[in-house]
């Protein structure tokens, strides 16, 4: 009998994965950010060059590991609330099939390591993983269900997710809006 809690781990590793590779991309972005405003120099004065980047890297890996953990737990909020609506699978065989996608974002975040000195590669790897795991659990759910529920399942989670990011968006461009619109007269010419 195979025991189902095998891979049971791989939401926290992975996630830890891409805390980490982001974390690592954003330090260096913020150490040379500290050096051209003149910064970095005072901090050198408290802490080493290495304290300082682990010091950053342990900040910046706990809010990325705290905004990853967040997202999949709203993901697999909305995921089980579109089962709900879709699914007929009452025993749940067919959520415990599509678990394997874990592995999916797994290799996502193994293969972000190798794009740690890019924003851009990090971003196009999460994106494609995340991409590349919704077809596959779409394709194992689609067995267990008819195409109507399947494109009501499709259709369910990417308006919830359209909406959801669509409002974060909007709160803050309304933020910075606000931030820009309290400087005062002489710094908004130069802004």
């Amino acid at each position: 009998m195979r025991n189902p809690y095998v891979f049971g781990y791989l939401p926290f590793v992975t996630i830890s994965l891409f805390s980490l590779t982001f974390g690592v991309y954003l330090v260096g972005f913020s150490v040379n950010l500290f050096k051209q405003i003149g910064l970095y120099a005072g901090m050198r004065e408290f802490l080493t060059d290495v304290q300082l980047r682990i010091f950053l890297l342990i900040i910046y890996a706990l809010l990325f590991f705290m905004v990853f953990s967040a997202m999949k737990l709203i993901a697999e909020t909305i995921h089980e609330t579109a089962m709900l609506f879709f699914s007929k699978d009452a025993m749940g065989e067919s959520y415990s099939k599509a678990k394997s996608g874990n592995l999916i974002y797994f290799f996502g975040a193994v293969a972000s390591v190798a794009g740690i000195q890019s924003l851009k590669v990090l971003i196009i790897l999460f994106l494609l993983t995340t991409f590349v795991y919704f077809v596959f659990v779409v394709y194992i759910l689609s067995k267990y269900m008819t195409i109507g529920n399947t494109i009501g399942l499709m259709v369910f989670e990417i308006m919830v997710w359209s909406v959801l990011l669509s409002v974060i968006i909007y709160i803050l461009l309304k933020l910075y809006n606000g931030v820009l619109a309290s400087l005062p007269f002489e710094l908004k010419k130069t802004a």
